[in-house]
């Protein structure tokens, strides 16, 4: 950037640098500032002891909290080994067997999802929301911005099932309900992957979402069909038909690009006899809110009886667990 040439690139390719600048930044700032932050405690230690200065000592303790808190955030991403970790992210949340239960448990997962970005101090685009007609959505997609988005929210991909009483049974009575969760990395530079015309079914019209709240009710949302694989991304989120195309080719990209990946990884496995593969038709958690509460994932074992935090979006402890099981395993090759 300090190149007198990098001003006279367009804007787009401007703002690539700048955005690689500001994940680099985000990477080795907290490495300088914990480290200038332990330096400067232990210098204060030192002097509070030799000079007796309870009231020194007192805050340095209470300091250490939440330096130990920085220190455990940068310990976890230092658990990340995939390249895509670092990138923003493309969540989509899909309803499954349930009725209007499960599209109820599909808007559950939205909200929980949002807050854990907010949380995160993400930002959160809502590029797709299909809502159903009697509660809650069919199926909706986020574009999930933030260093590690992607390297934090992988370990989201999977089933997820919901026991409860029902509020939409008048008999109270209890019901079991499924919604399916796919995490993409957004990719900066175009994939060396083709994609013709003919492969493609693009269909335009009208968003049909719950508008002002979530989308643009415009005839801009495009709808676009791989017919090779079946692999169907839509976009209405922009008022331009140009720019929903655009976004949902992108989405569409990420998806083939994650479709040869596990194609790869299911050949490695099977040539070495792996079990347990991670992948969309597997459960990975259970939420239980009757006849007792408890959140249970059956990949780490990692459980916790709140419930209402994390359907609040404290879903750290999950994420962890999983990211530390996937370190383990990869020492262990």
């Amino acid at each position: 950037m300090a190149n007198a040439e990098f001003w006279s690139l367009n804007e787009e390719k401007r703002a690539i640098v700048i955005e690689s600048l500001k994940t680099a930044k985000q990477i080795v700032d907290p490495i300088l500032t914990l480290s200038h932050q332990w330096e400067e405690m232990q210098i204060l230690f030192e002097l509070a002891t030799e000079e007796n200065d309870t009231q020194s000592l007192q805050n340095i303790v209470q300091n250490l909290e939440p330096f130990q808190a920085k220190l455990h955030s940068f310990i976890l991403k230092n658990k990340f080994v995939d390249p895509d970790d670092f990138k923003n992210a493309f969540l989509s949340l899909q309803s499954g067997t349930g009725g209007t239960d499960a599209c109820d448990w599909t808007y559950m997962l939205f909200r929980m999802y949002t807050k854990y970005a907010n949380r995160q101090d993400f930002k959160v685009e809502i590029l797709d929301y299909q809502a159903e007609e009697e509660g809650g959505i069919k199926n909706a997609t986020l574009h999930i911005q933030g260093p590690w988005a992607y390297g934090f929210l992988k370990a989201e991909r999977g089933v997820h099932r919901l026991v409860r009483i029902s509020p939409f049974d008048a008999s109270g009575r209890r019901h079991t309900s499924f919604a399916a969760v796919d995490v993409l990395p957004e990719s900066e530079e175009e994939p060396d992957l083709e994609i013709t015309e003919k492969d493609l079914r693009i269909d335009y019209y009208r968003s049909s979402g719950a508008g002002g709240q979530h989308v643009n009710v415009t005839d801009s949302a495009v709808r676009i069909t791989h017919l090779p694989t079946g692999i169907v991304v839509c976009c209405q989120n922009e008022r331009s038909q140009h720019k929903n195309r655009a976004i949902a080719m992108k989405i569409l990209q990420a998806r083939l690009l994650q479709k040869k990946k596990q194609e790869q990884q299911a050949a490695i496995a099977e040539r070495y006899d792996a079990k347990g593969q991670v992948s969309w038709s597997n459960q990975i958690r259970s939420y239980f809110l009757h006849p007792y509460t408890l959140i249970k994932d059956h990949r780490t074992n990692y459980e916790t009886g709140n419930a209402q935090p994390v359907l609040d979006g404290a879903i750290d402890g999950f994420i962890e667990a999983y990211l530390t099981m996937i370190a383990e395993a990869n020492r262990s090759k």
